[in-house]
């Protein structure tokens, strides 16, 4: 069973509030706070000019609103912005109070809001190169927030071309935005590029690398993957079933095999459709014995949906594996259940196996009552077999006589009625 991961469930949450309320608290507590005009004189002077200033009455408001915006009143915060005049502040003091508002904006979840005031920090003239890495950085996030994944894949990309040492989470929320227009394989290489980068990639991580694999088949490639999510979570059923399902995909049949059993041994194998496919393998790399065990259990624990298929499945197992009284009982149970008589004429034959004459005759003669039958001639014939090793001639000859009106049969029929034709002289 191959699966992948919902493109329209994928979440994403910005990271403007706490941490930017922390910085600009850094950045205020650090500041200078003189004159504007002291600048100037420095700076014709020839000297280098001093940490970016802020006015002590601007300073003030900003540091209430930041002691706001940590404590998450961001009401508060936006009343005590509104008071000052944006015209008469500086580029630095502007770009602060536009990532203020950014984060209000973005409590309040009104990301177009959060990222025009991003953009106005960036146009303001009073970040430095860092900061506004960060606010494009954020940019490109808010995109996402609001599932614009053209518009995000962009942005990201271009902060990505400019970041010194993009991170891992970027690359991430890059394939993420790929991932969700359907552009495969262009989110292959930043999803590989964010477990590759990160120290400890988070498994949802390596989920997406292992989907994006998937969806392109590449088979070999999602092997080791899923093997590592075993490795990080053996407890979580569906990466065996995947692993298996994928061997499946390659024809390895054997491993498909391993890979399932030892998730059955582990106790994670217990729904009803995971167990059949486990015992379809198992008759498939010639393994009937087992497959006839494991069905006997889980029809014991009551894990597997009782009906005809699981019974004539159960069967099939045990004749496989030449256990021809096991495979009576279960194969009378189908034989009653199935809307035909087909199964009827199956046990007949397995009675056959079993040189019981007596019950195969009664056996195949409910199938032939019972109708529907796929080769009706076919079950003339072996009732024809069965009667006539009871030594009962006359009836036996009525169904080879029967049979003989079907050419697939009228060989076999015809040497049947040489046979008693010749006993009765």
């Amino acid at each position: 069973m191959i699966t992948f991961p919902p493109r329209k469930n994928m979440r994403f949450m910005t990271t403007l509030g706490p941490t930017l309320g922390m910085m600009l608290g850094l950045l205020l507590s650090t500041a200078v706070i003189t004159p504007l005009d002291s600048y100037a004189a420095e700076e014709k002077k020839g000297e280098k000019a001093p940490a970016p200033s802020i006015d002590a009455a601007t300073g003030k408001i900003l540091t209430e609103a930041i002691d706001a915006l940590n404590a998450e009143q961001y009401t508060v915060a936006a009343a005590v912005i509104a008071r000052l005049s944006m015209d008469k502040l500086s580029p630095y003091e502007r770009g602060r109070v536009e990532q203020i508002l950014a984060t209000i904006a973005d409590s309040q979840e009104n990301y177009p809001s959060a990222q025009a005031h991003l953009q106005a920090a960036v146009d303001s003239g009073g970040l430095n190169e860092q900061e506004i890495s960060q606010a494009r950085y954020q940019i490109a996030q808010l995109y996402l927030a609001q599932e614009k994944w053209k518009e995000g894949a962009a942005a990201m990309e271009a902060w990505i071309s400019t970041a010194t040492k993009p991170n891992s989470s970027a690359y991430y929320l890059l394939a993420v935005a790929y991932y969700q227009q359907e552009l495969y394989k262009q989110a292959l290489g930043p999803a590989q590029k964010a477990v590759d980068l990160a120290e400890k990639p988070q498994e949802s991580w390596i989920q997406l690398v292992l989907a994006l694999h998937l969806q392109e088949e590449h088979w070999t490639q999602a092997v080791p993957l899923l093997v590592r999510l075993i490795n990080m979570h053996p407890d979580k059923k569906s990466y065996w079933v995947q692993l298996s399902s994928v061997y499946g995909q390659m024809e390895k049949y054997p491993q498909a095999l391993a890979t399932m059993q030892l998730a059955y041994d582990n106790g994670l194998i217990v729904d009803n459709g995971e167990i059949l496919r486990l015992v379809d393998l198992l008759l498939f790399n010639n393994v009937p014995y087992r497959c006839g065990t494991i069905l006997e259990e889980s029809i014991a624990k009551k894990t597997v949906k009782i009906d005809t298929k699981l019974y004539q499945k159960q069967s099939d197992c045990w004749i496989a594996a030449r256990e021809y009284e096991k495979a009576i009982g279960p194969l009378g149970k189908a034989a009653k259940l199935s809307s035909n008589g087909d199964l009827f004429v199956r046990l007949g034959e397995v009675q056959i196996q079993r040189n019981e004459w007596s019950a195969a005759s009664d056996a195949i003669s409910q199938g032939l009552n019972k109708g529907n039958l796929k080769d009706t001639s076919y079950a003339q014939l072996m009732l024809g077999i069965a009667l006539f090793n009871q030594k009962k001639l006359t009836q036996a000859a009525d169904y080879f006589q029967k049979a003989k009106s079907s050419g697939k049969q009228r060989k076999t029929a015809e040497g049947y009625l040489q046979l008693i034709k010749a006993q009765a002289r």
